[in-house]
């Protein structure tokens, strides 16, 4: 069970409206950030979502239609009709505080890119702030430490409002520390979605984290994946599938490696491989090179009801995943969770958090990354075993339901959000430069 989880808070917490700042809305990669706000939701919480980029462009998931919450565009170009203004009025109530604000943002970009670069996320934070002035809330909470935290941070400095932010992976493990750093000092919390992610921050950034990092582990609804055992093995072709956007921590390289294996042991299959990226035409050509260009299919983006129709047609599903040469690496990958709540048996590697997923033989197999051979030995054991296929899903539907409920961890997220903030003084200028959370009023 994933540690230092706190109180579940008590109902009449429930109505604390929640700004939601995001990277991009909606993105069909994040089913993790949609689940949660929909369960919110569905707990009284009214939410605002606050979009740092403009609409994804590609398929979107089904359950967008869900979403009660307003969306609003913060990317400043797109928005500069709005953003001026909002900017100007949010200098006017406050211009002592904005201009520290900004003059802090301006020298954090020319540290990090040595030279001047305009402080566009600086700007978008007093468009946002400007909103909230006049359509307050109680709560900003981001999703990924990276611009969304810096939005957040920002927005915190020249509101008052406190502010917690989760961070997953990349931006864990690819950020520049001491930007980090702040983001975490200034917060009222940090959730991150693994205990290896946990025991990092806690390794790297030592007392800071004391009692203010959590971690929550994305939950998935259950009741939307239809468990159906695999038996399409003896029947036909076998799929093995996978889902992932084509990036090098996915390690889908050694997925077509493996299967270069099984076709020489003379297996029968073909590979289908959802997702877009950087890597497509690296992979299709790797396919091509060694053979497999009729037996590797690479379709795309896909609307997440068509990723569940593939999850019941896999005989099994297989996620390779590495630790990329920048350090990037996986947290727990949604995709596991959705193939286990399916009943697709699941091969993986023990990177990063997802030995906390998958027991190898128990509920998944677990094989070391960067080795093709071990990973077609794995699906070839699977693809010749009904019994093991069997055992593996049904113990792997069991664990989702038992530890990866998403109902429980909305709830753990609502009683970090409810925790009552106090602030030592009214000197709102004074309390800015500390960088200590004030009241959002009209100040000096």
């Amino acid at each position: 069970m994933c540690p230092g989880v706190p109180k579940i808070m008590s109902e009449p917490d429930h109505q604390r409206t929640i700004a939601y700042i995001v990277k991009a809305w909606p993105r069909l990669s994040e089913t993790f950030v949609l689940n949660e706000i929909i369960s919110l939701e569905q707990r009284g919480v009214p939410i605002r979502i606050f979009s740092v980029k403009e609409r994804d462009p590609g398929p979107a998931h089904s359950k967008i239609a869900q979403v009660r919450a307003e969306v609003t565009y913060l990317a400043f170009w797109p928005n500069w009709k709005r953003t001026i203004p909002a900017n100007l009025r949010t200098l006017c109530r406050q211009p002592g505080r904005y201009l520290r604000v900004l003059l802090e943002a301006i020298k954090v970009n020319v540290i990090r890119h040595h030279r001047f670069a305009p402080p566009w996320h600086f700007f978008e934070a007093a468009y946002l702030t400007d909103i909230l002035f006049r359509e307050p809330v109680d709560h900003l909470h981001a999703h990924f430490a990276s611009t969304p935290a810096l939005v957040a941070m920002y927005t915190h400095r020249l509101s008052g409002i406190p502010y917690t932010f989760t961070a997953h992976a990349k931006d864990i493990y690819v950020s520049d520390p001491e930007v980090f750093r702040a983001k975490l000092e200034e917060a009222r919390a940090l959730v991150t979605c693994t205990a290896y992610n946990l025991n990092y921050l806690l390794a790297q950034y030592g007392p800071l984290c004391d009692q203010k990092v959590h971690c929550i582990y994305h939950g998935l609804d259950v009741s939307q994946f239809n468990f159906q055992l695999s038996t399409k093995v003896d029947s036909s072709e076998p799929t093995i599938l996978s889902v992932a956007r084509l990036v090098e921590k996915k390690g889908l390289g050694d997925l077509i490696a493996a299967a270069d294996i099984l076709r020489r042991r003379g297996r029968v299959f073909h590979v289908e491989i959802i997702g877009s990226g950087p890597q497509r035409e690296v992979l299709q050509a790797q396919a091509k090179r060694l053979g497999l260009a009729d037996r590797v299919r690479l379709p795309g983006a896909q609307a997440h009801d068509v990723v569940c129709l593939a999850y019941q047609r896999a005989s099994v599903f297989v996620l390779p995943s590495v630790i990329a040469s920048n350090g990037d690496r996986d947290g727990i990958p949604n995709v596991l969770l959705e193939a286990m709540a399916s009943g697709v048996p699941v091969v993986s590697t023990p990177v990063s958090g997802i030995p906390e997923l998958i027991e190898s033989g128990l509920d998944g197999l677990l094989v070391p990354p960067n080795d093709p051979a071990a990973l077609a030995d794995a699906i070839d054991k699977l693809l010749a075993s009904q019994e093991m296929r069997e055992s593996l899903a049904r113990a792997a539907r069991a664990k989702i339901e038992s530890s990866f409920s998403l109902d429980a961890s909305a709830e753990r997220l609502l009683a970090l959000f409810s925790k009552p903030e106090h602030p030592s003084s009214l000197d709102l200028d004074a309390a800015v430069a500390a960088g200590r959370s004030v009241p959002f009023a009209e100040g000096k």
